[in-house]
């Protein structure tokens, strides 16, 4: 009955696998497979929403956001990554998701390819399956960070762009400034665009964020309040880039979106404008819970890089031990959900508390 109603490029894609075990998972399981802060949003953000729902601040505003978040954005930009950018060269969004969309979107064309990390975050290369591109992997080196060398041997006349993840999921890895640099150059060198995925830039443990567009004016950066301050639900993400490709991502963030929540962008505004504190003791608490849980698993004999950012890690497991602890009780995301190259590995989660965290590795233990 409804042979042929939909679209092809709809119909080869899958529902996110991460999602799949969300959404399956018990409610007595121990989740270690969502990728979301387990802390609340701080509380001078949720004033922030509050404030703008007794001011009556619900209905449309501007396209690409509140200029007062705009302006906020692009001190922060400026200041904390070396980004010369304007309010104008700004688009608030619904999410990091949302950005990274508009971006392709106004990229690809049918046939285009799109290189990203292989294992990586499970939307790239579904996203440019949509807009009728193809993702091809880039496998990664020994300790799990893309390698621009990787990068140019991937490269072809049909590649329009690449986007990097620093720190990543599904890895924890952390580019290198070198690394970074080295991407920059092959944006320019190439003239491909080169997407930058920085959503967790504040949970870095060991090395440094760097941002590329501080080296390129081929790059799109795309981030997010959403892991920053543990708003996840609230939706709100941001893109800057040179006026040329916020010019056009604007024309589809006018028809996909119109703009993003208004209550949303004042959370946003208190979150940016206000103090780091909430972000430090997540940063730290996170550490503290990397720290036990790679302990554990290598003392289980299991090996894993330790994550220098994020709040994942990315052991070397057989194919079949995530789907067994699953089936004990611990929520965890089979590597293949994020490439090819993610098989014989599982994405670990410690964005949930100690206690959780100690007594899944006791189930782990049993499960060997």
């Amino acid at each position: 009955m409804f042979a042929g109603k939909f679209s092809q490029r709809v119909q080869d894609i899958d529902i996110s696998g991460i999602r799949k075990i969300f959404e399956a998972a018990g409610s007595d399981a121990i989740n270690l497979g969502l990728g979301q802060p387990d802390f609340d949003t701080p509380e001078h953000v949720k004033k922030g929403a509050i404030d703008a729902i007794n001011e009556g601040f619900t209905g449309y505003t501007l396209g690409p956001g509140i200029i007062e978040l705009r302006e906020a954005l692009s001190k922060k930009f400026r200041e904390e990554n070396a980004i010369a950018t304007t309010p104008d060269d700004i688009i608030v969004t619904s999410g990091a998701s949302e950005a990274l969309e508009i971006a392709l979107a106004s990229l690809v064309n049918p046939g285009d390819e799109v290189l990203l990390a292989d294992p990586g975050f499970v939307s790239y290369a579904s996203l440019a399956g949509i807009m009728g591109g193809k993702g091809i992997g880039v496998p990664l080196s020994d300790d799990l960070r893309m390698q621009p060398e990787d990068v140019m041997e991937k490269i072809t006349s049909k590649t329009k762009a690449f986007i990097v993840n620093s720190p990543s999921n599904p890895t924890g890895a952390v580019q290198t400034k070198k690394d970074i640099k080295g991407f920059a150059e092959i944006a320019d060198d190439y003239d491909i665009t080169l997407i930058s995925d920085e959503v967790y830039e504040h949970f870095i443990y060991e090395g440094e964020h760097v941002s590329p567009a501080q080296y390129s004016d081929n790059v799109i950066t795309v981030n997010a309040t959403s892991k920053t301050y543990s708003m996840t639900g609230w939706r709100l993400g941001y893109v800057t880039a040179p006026s040329e490709y916020i010019q056009q991502m604007l024309k589809v963030h006018q028809y996909v979106q119109a703009c993003a929540c208004s209550i949303s962008q004042r959370a946003a505004l208190a979150a940016i404008q206000g103090p780091l504190d909430p972000v430090v003791h997540m940063r730290e608490e996170f550490k503290k819970r990397r720290d036990v849980l790679i302990e554990g698993l290598n003392g289980m004999g299991i090996k894993c890089h330790k994550p220098a950012g994020a709040f994942y890690a990315f052991p070397e497991v057989e194919p079949e031990y995530a789907q067994q602890l699953i089936a004990n009780g611990v929520v965890v995301v089979p590597g293949e959900a994020f490439g090819e190259g993610g098989a014989g590995h599982m994405r670990i989660s410690y964005a949930t508390s100690m206690q959780n965290i100690k007594k899944a590795m006791e189930i782990m233990k049993e499960t060997l």
